[in-house]
């Protein structure tokens, strides 16, 4: 049994977030499915602003809130502290507030576009049996997103990685929001975006969020045989 347990969906771009930094730093961890749609009384006691993820270390406590920590930026935050090594915090000052940057511009701008505005309107009908919104889709899509990436590519300027030598936190955040639309009608234009879609490329072949896309992959099979044309 692993001390380290994530609870929540794969298919949360904050979910994949958790579970790429464990991978990455080699930490061992299980996942417990989490419904946030009639959320159990016990996991709101350990989630109040009633979100997934949460994590649990049972090394810490094993019941109640003991031991938990909600909210995927204070999970990352945590386990770079317990497991330093590979860094995804930078060092230097500036470089690591960059990177703590990105990673609020993709929970705090992105995340609203790739998820209620393009994933759930998708997805969430047709796990009902419902026909998909792909109008409020496409419109986000074509009109909502662009500006965002638009940023990001002129941010990234050429380069591998949003800021430094290295992946941060800041490139896996946005590589794990953007890969909400990824899953459901592919990614955006690269011809566009090449410097973006390099960026998700680098990051989403990494085994410790290949594993997880996969995982998602399957999950989605069902209700989803082919992905949606946005363009």
């Amino acid at each position: 049994m692993s001390d380290l347990v994530v609870y929540g969906s794969p298919l949360s771009p904050f979910v994949r977030k958790v579970e790429v930094l464990l991978r990455e730093k080699g930490l061992e961890f299980e996942s417990e499915n989490v419904n946030v749609i009639g959320m159990p009384d016990w996991f709101a006691e350990i989630s109040p602003a009633r979100r997934i993820p949460v994590l649990r270390d049972r090394s810490i406590g094993a019941e109640g809130v003991a031991g938990t920590i909600p909210d995927s930026s204070a999970i990352c935050a945590f386990l770079e502290r317990k497991a330093p090594e590979p860094a995804f915090y930078p060092d230097d000052a500036y470089t690591l507030g960059r990177a703590l940057w990105f990673e609020e511009y993709a929970d705090a701008e992105l995340a609203g576009l790739t998820g209620a505005g393009i994933f759930r309107p998708l997805m969430f009908p047709r796990f009902q049996g419902k026909d998909s919104d792909v109008d409020t889709a496409r419109a986000t899509f074509n009109e909502k997103l662009p500006p965002k990436l638009d940023y990001l590519e002129q941010s990234l300027d050429g380069r591998d990685y949003l800021h430094g030598d290295g992946p941060t936190i800041g490139d896996v955040a946005v590589v794990c929001v953007l890969s909400q639309i990824d899953v459901v009608a592919g990614m955006p234009d690269p011809k566009r975006w090449p410097a973006v879609a390099a960026l998700y490329k680098r990051i989403s072949e990494r085994p410790s969020m290949a594993t997880n896309l996969a995982t998602c992959a399957k999950m989605l099979a069902r209700a989803l045989p082919e992905k949606f044309d946005l363009s």
